[in-house]
């Protein structure tokens, strides 16, 4: 028999918790229509300063298979339904606010995808037919759920969504989740991560009955740094590549301007050359070690989890071997050429040229062996993790073998 576990967590929401409570249980009926037995429904009061607690528990003692849960203090959004996954007792966990934003009547819908094979069912507020956001949460909830799906690799429209049901069984791969309202977004973020199969079900989103307790600029914050962090604890490639490798391409397109002009005849940068030249070296330097930190978290991911390293940017690979493996002839390759710049130009300076007349390339020899240097420090750094890597996940799975046959 399967039973679905609904919690609502509720804070000062003595104005509507009891309709929301009502039309929750009046989806029994849909929920049988899709192969769920049975309902359970549990309130987590968060310290509410209200009558909150005193309504649900009205309704609780009246009403077979409700519970309420009380937090002595307010704990979090985020706590209060973490206080739930734990107490609930169905194999199907599902929950939504206490505001009556969500409609509870699309259970049985979110449920049918879990039932077909779905991990987690996500109604999407942006997918809907109707909504009723304020302007400025659409905006957020857009700019959320599109960075989502960038560094998800994945289409995400609804990254924050407060309505959603999964199998018991995710509850460890998405865990640990955060005690605020960033919960949600995290959920998200480490379902993509950890190839949960993730499906959005499209609802109407209604306006809220009470006064709202999300701040959009505050909490608007949190998301993002959480949504990042995740991110970045799972394939810290997929940010910090972006950002070194903006900062090659920046480098390079000056310093391809720069040799141009150099070699039109162009002997006095000016302001906005010298500018230029010092933007190419910073954001040149800087962009090789992002891009090569990177690449080295990924490997440290990669102990971290026991699980093989993640690729990369784009989610697939597109170098085989990965980049980083390049590595080493590419540093070599940037110190001979480093050098071999800065011996030249030295060696004109010594046989009379003006030295005004070779500075520019002096500089860049010194940033082309720097970055060489970098480049080979960082791959003898990953060949070293890598073997690592590779030597824990081959042990595990000699472990695994050996208790299979015996």
């Amino acid at each position: 028999m399967t039973t679905l576990s609904v919690v609502i967590p509720a804070y000062n929401e003595e104005v509507g918790i009891a309709q929301i409570m009502q039309r929750v249980l009046q989806v029994r009926d849909g929920l049988v229509n899709v192969g769920i037995k049975d309902l359970e429904l549990l309130v987590v009061n968060d310290g509410s300063r209200d009558h909150t607690s005193a309504i649900a528990e009205e309704i609780a003692c009246a009403t077979q298979g409700v519970r309420v849960i009380n937090h002595v203090k307010n704990k979090g959004y985020g706590a209060a339904l973490k206080t739930g996954f734990c107490m609930a007792k169905g194999e199907l966990i599902g929950f939504l606010d206490a505001d009556g934003t969500y409609p509870p009547e699309y259970f049985p819908k979110l449920c049918q995808e879990v039932l077909n094979g779905a991990d987690l069912a996500v109604g999407s507020r942006m997918a809907g037919v109707e909504s009723k956001m304020p302007a400025t949460r659409w905006i957020g909830n857009f700019f959320f759920a599109n960075l989502l799906s960038l560094l998800g690799n994945q289409r995400v429209t609804d990254s924050a969504s407060g309505m959603r049901v999964f199998s018991r069984d995710v509850l460890e791969q998405i865990y640990p989740l955060p005690d605020g309202l960033n919960l949600t977004p995290v959920m998200s973020a480490r379902a993509l991560h950890e190839n949960i199969k993730m499906v959005e079900v499209p609802i109407p989103y209604s306006e809220r009955v009470g006064r709202s307790k999300l701040s959009v600029i505050r909490d608007g914050s949190i998301f993002l740094q959480s949504i990042l962090w995740t991110v970045l604890s799972y394939n810290p490639l997929q940010i910090l590549g972006g950002i070194g490798l903006t900062g090659v391409v920046i480098a390079g397109l000056i310093g391809l301007g720069l040799v141009v002009s150099r070699l039109g005849g162009v002997t006095h940068l000016g302001y906005w050359g010298v500018a230029a030249l010092f933007t190419a070296v910073v954001v040149g330097v800087c962009g090789v070690s992002i891009f090569s930190l990177g690449a080295t978290f990924n490997y440290l991911v990669s102990l971290f989890y026991k699980r093989p390293i993640r690729q990369g940017m784009f989610g697939k690979p597109i170098f085989n071997p990965s980049i980083d493996h390049h590595f080493g002839w590419m540093g070599l390759v940037a110190l001979i050429a480093g050098l071999a710049i800065g011996g030249t130009a030295l060696a004109l300076s010594f046989g009379g040229w003006d030295l005004s007349r070779l500075w520019f390339y002096l500089l860049g020899s010194a940033m082309i062996i720097l970055v060489g240097f970098q480049l080979i420090i960082y791959w003898i750094l990953m060949r070293v993790l890598e073997n690592l890597s590779q030597r824990e996940i081959l042990t595990r799975q000699d472990m695994q073998n050996q208790a299979v046959a015996q």
